[in-house]
């Protein structure tokens, strides 16, 4: 069993071999060798995420001093999604004062609005430590240990109950649009660490509040902000324009509902992203509306390991998806076109969509388009806080290293919290998906223990931050993301999507 690298915890200069020593652990890893080869990286990058590390620990000496002064305030999250949830309840047990802003009209709400999709976890896997000993309290029944639930199911059967155990704690229709320091924007100094935080909450009748904060948790998630369809990042030219018109949608459509079948059954449907979510979309639409021309756009040059590993897959139920997408492909209901970087979207005169390449190739007579390449963190309204965030990934720059999809391998992102995740603006975090930016496959279980060690942090137990303990589940291939016109089957982190898994996760059984 592939055992966590020791420096991911531990003293100031274990923490800093991490950081620092990153490159050579990778290199190590894969018989010496970078991305492509042992100068690959650019070490100006590495040296910046290794001198970050003096500063870190002296936050994070502030943080665990100071912890008694800090908690006068309460401590808020922002998300009432499993992260913030189970934040919420690590919080709570250890008796902090806590409140979670929601902007959505019920807790989980991210979660219902993909509620048709079931998860690749049994129920086990799904109900964080914290939640679950909560619940318990309050008579709750765990659903059957063998059942694989939907998002639906998982909102109605675990997190609606949570939310209801978590009390008025839980605020929902408010969102939090801004948090600084009390009187001081990001660029004063003087006072700023005797000053609380302060968190700006608009709700949805348009009452706006502040609220004084002890500490913050950005749990709030990338759900909605998904990637565009154009090859650069940024929308294609015309993408806006079909996206209004309905031709574009960038979420898995639900075929299991007469009215969105309809939109989609004898349609040529464009799907675009090579992640479980694109997969997923493939899949639904063979089998819920078989008569559809599917189109399935890779940016990559080859579809190499993008179905996943299959039996060797730690998470059964994603290895079958995977299987089930490569079945519809080699059966001839989809037609494959690798190395397109979409640069614009054409309209034509009968309402139809041309997609233009930037090699010049194009995809005529498009109907639909699902467009599933991944989503990104929204930043804008954090700009007050001292962030330090890796400049490609837009992650903590301290666990950036261990998830870059360009450098990491099979098994090798190492259990971590606190240390990874602190910033110079004392007791601030973002967790859950916020936390990996623009990296792929974040599993949940992972949020989990991210939340755990932060809420031991910010109440002052510093044995129990630092002691991160998590052993993820492989996906059994060997791939990644490759490189720019690679076909991704080697060179880069196992399994690696196109975006963010959002809920998939599970432990590893019989080992």
């Amino acid at each position: 069993m592939q055992q966590p690298d020791p420096r991911g915890v531990g003293e100031r200069g274990e923490a800093f071999g991490v950081v620092g020593g990153g490159v050579a652990w990778e290199q190590r890893r894969r018989g010496g060798q970078g991305r492509h080869g042992s100068q690959s990286i650019d070490r100006r990058r590495w040296l910046r995420r290794s001198t970050y590390v003096d500063r870190v620990s002296t936050v994070l000496s502030t943080a665990f001093d100071e912890s008694e002064s800090l908690m006068t305030d309460p401590v808020v999250i922002a998300g009432g999604g499993p992260v913030g949830l189970a934040a919420a309840a690590e919080l709570a047990e250890r008796g902090l004062e806590v409140v979670v802003f929601e902007r959505g009209a019920t807790a989980g709400a991210a979660v219902a609005a993909w509620g048709h999709v079931r998860l690749f976890s049994a129920w086990p896997e799904l109900i964080a430590p914290a939640a679950r000993r909560l619940l318990e309290r309050t008579g709750w029944t765990p659903p059957p240990s063998d059942a694989y639930p939907t998002g639906a199911e998982w909102v109605r059967d675990y997190l609606a109950p949570l939310a209801a155990a978590l009390g008025d704690r839980v605020r929902t229709e408010a969102e939090v649009v801004g948090v600084a320091r009390r009187g001081r924007d990001r660029v004063v100094d003087d006072g700023r660490e005797t000053e609380p935080l302060t968190v700006h909450v608009r709700h949805a009748d348009g009452r706006e509040e502040r609220i004084r904060a002890g500490g913050f948790i950005d749990a709030s998630g990338t759900w909605g902000t998904p990637n565009p369809l154009g090859g650069d990042g940024l929308p294609a030219l015309g993408e806006r324009a079909a996206a209004q018109a309905g031709r574009i949608d960038y979420r898995v459509p639900d075929l299991t509902r007469p009215a969105v079948r309809d939109r989609y059954a004898g349609r040529h449907v464009v799907v675009a992203g090579s992640g479980h979510s694109a997969l997923t979309a493939l899949v639904s639409l063979i089998g819920h509306a078989g008569d559809a021309a599917v189109t399935w756009l890779l940016r990559r040059g080859g579809i190499g390991d993008t179905f996943g590993g299959g039996d060797a897959d730690e998470l059964p139920a994603r290895g079958r998806l995977g299987q089930q997408a490569r079945a519809a492909v080699e059966s001839g209901g989809v037609r494959v076109v690798t190395g397109f970087r979409t640069a614009a979207v054409e309209s034509g005169r009968d309402g139809r969509l041309r997609l233009v390449a930037e090699d010049g190739r194009t995809v005529d007579a498009v109907d639909r388009v699902v467009a599933l390449t991944g989503l990104r963190p929204e930043l804008g309204w954090l700009s007050e806080l001292r962030l330090e965030l890796d400049p490609t990934l837009q992650a903590p720059v301290r666990l950036a290293p261990l998830i870059d999809p360009n450098v990491h391998s099979c098994g090798s992102v190492p259990p971590h919290g606190v240390r990874e995740l602190a910033h110079p603006e004392p007791g601030v975090y973002l967790a859950g998906m916020k936390s990996y930016g623009r990296a792929p496959t974040f599993l949940a279980l992972t949020g989990y223990e991210q939340v755990r060690s932060i809420a031991a942090a910010l109440a002052g137990d510093r044995d129990a931050a630092e002691r991160v303990e998590l052993v993820l589940p492989e996906s059994g291939v060997c791939g990644g993301s490759g490189g720019y016109d690679g076909d991704g089957g080697s060179g880069g982190c196992c399994g690696v999507a196109a975006e963010p898994e959002l809920i998939q996760l599970g432990v590893r059984r019989g080992r």
